[in-house]
């Protein structure tokens, strides 16, 4: 406890000052606990920073633990005619690719009406269907417009989009004049096998007569192309097949050159990532583990058995091999694990593996299965760790109940120092009172001697 002293002097004590120097010395029996909690918090936030730089280096694990990743490829298109989407089964190879025709929907218009928001004084079932398929029966209403047929058809899904165009009384040379609104049915799809057919119940009405004398204003086609020579038809500008693994745009008539090569390069990045990442989470675990000689400064986790469990499981899974492919070891693919933990990697060695032998770098890495190959070995010790109920988690539940065992002992604490100060108080009031009275005794005692003095002629 403290040292503590009286500010009173004579006949007064300073009571309440000497009250505060008591409750002062006695919360010191606080600050131990506090420090605690400061020191089991710190470590939690330094468990924080490990689970992260785990996960980033799970994430770049996890994006080498993927066969398909390493069939990836590029594809570069010369010319205007197509572009081009490559999926991960494409065929690396040149293609030339030349478009003859796009295709296009079929559009129908119908005969004039003389305005668009009048109504055509017709009641019945319109009927459609693209391609041959079910039909759509749209109810009209007796007091429709044109505006609510063409409503009406955008509606129901049949597969056609309708639009309301004014001809100015002379469509093609066919309108009718003061007859210009005319509809206009178009199909959501292209190529021949998407033609539209339209019929009306009432054919005596004014729906009836505009739709019975419809034209076609566009024909429907196929998209005609060649690739390398070899004629293909499709029915929409979205060709897929024709080059294994690629899906062509077509975008205009004329020609273009299609080269598809695998992305030996985003599999080398993707490698490069693992070794950085692994090396960011060495620093980061180094920087925890820290310790300064000259001041004395140490990392939150310095001697911290988890950490150190980390460290050891991680050394096993990446020193040890992994498979019996071409490629068994990091440094059969150009990565050699040095006396400081850190991953280093030789670029040429990797682009030999890359460009020379990209099936086994894939085994090495991928394996049989999601856990045979190095990163999902990687993988699957980082999820072990980092999982509910994992190393990580538990270290961290340990501490977070330890913190709260330490506030329910300050609480303790706590309520007995107020109790031990209100013990002082009274002790200090029942004083108080006592030397009240002694003074008020003293008091009167010297009055009375001094009266006995002057009766007595003493001075």
């Amino acid at each position: 406890m403290a040292s503590i002293s009286s500010l009173g002097i004579g006949s007064g004590l300073d009571l309440n000052g000497l009250l505060d120097q008591l409750k002062s010395a006695e919360r010191e029996k606080l600050a131990p606990i506090t420090q605690q909690q400061r020191s089991y918090q710190s470590q939690i936030s330094a468990y924080g920073q490990l689970e992260s730089s785990l996960s980033q280096f799970q994430d770049a694990a996890a994006k080498l633990n993927n066969a398909e990743f390493f069939q990836g490829v590029t594809s570069e298109v010369t010319g205007s005619a197509v572009t081009a989407a490559g999926g991960s089964d494409a065929a690396p190879g040149r293609y030339d690719i030349e478009v003859t025709q796009l295709a296009r929907a079929q559009s129908l218009a119908a005969a004039g009406v003389t305005s668009s928001s009048d109504s055509l004084a017709s009641a019945g079932t319109l009927t459609l269907s693209v391609g041959g398929g079910d039909d759509t029966n749209i109810e009209i209403a007796a007091d429709s417009s044109l505006e609510d047929v063409r409503d009406s058809i955008n509606a129901s899904g049949a597969g056609i989009r309708a639009s309301i165009v004014n001809d100015g009384g002379g469509f093609d040379g066919s309108g009718t004049a003061g007859q210009p609104y005319r509809l206009v049915l178009t199909s959501e799809e292209t190529g021949t096998e998407s033609q539209m057919s339209v019929t009306f119940s009432d054919t005596g009405s004014d729906l009836g007569v505009a739709l019975s004398a419809m034209t076609e204003s566009v024909t429907a086609a196929n998209a005609e192309l060649s690739v390398n020579g070899i004629d293909i038809s499709s029915q929409s500008n979205t060709v897929e097949g024709a080059v294994q693994g690629v899906t062509l745009s077509l975008a205009e008539t004329g020609t273009a050159t299609l080269a598809v090569e695998r992305d030996n390069g985003a599999v080398e990045s993707a490698v490069k990532g693992f070794v950085d990442s692994y090396n960011k989470l060495q620093t980061k675990m180094a920087d925890l583990t820290s310790f300064n000689a000259e001041t004395g400064a140490a990392g939150e986790l310095l001697g911290d058995s988890t950490l150190r469990s980390v460290e050891s499981q991680l050394r096993n899974v990446l020193g040890g091999d992994a498979g019996d492919g071409t490629f068994q070891m990091l440094s059969d693919v150009g990565i050699s694990l040095k006396v400081d933990g850190s991953l280093e990697l030789d670029e040429e060695a990797l682009g030999e593996a890359v460009s020379n032998d990209l099936s086994a770098l894939s085994a090495f890495f991928t394996g049989a299965d999601e856990a045979g190959g190095l990163a999902g070995k990687v993988d699957g010790v980082l999820g072990r760790m980092l999982e509910d109920g994992g190393l990580v988690a538990n270290s961290t539940q340990g501490l977070e109940d330890t913190i709260e065992r330490l506030g329910e002992r300050y609480t303790r604490t706590e309520e007995s120092i107020n109790d031990t100060i209100a013990r002082y108080r009274t002790q200090f009031a029942q004083l108080d009172s006592m030397i009240a009275n002694m003074n008020s005794t003293s008091s009167y005692l010297t009055q009375q001697f001094d009266n006995m003095n002057a009766q007595l002629g003493r001075s």
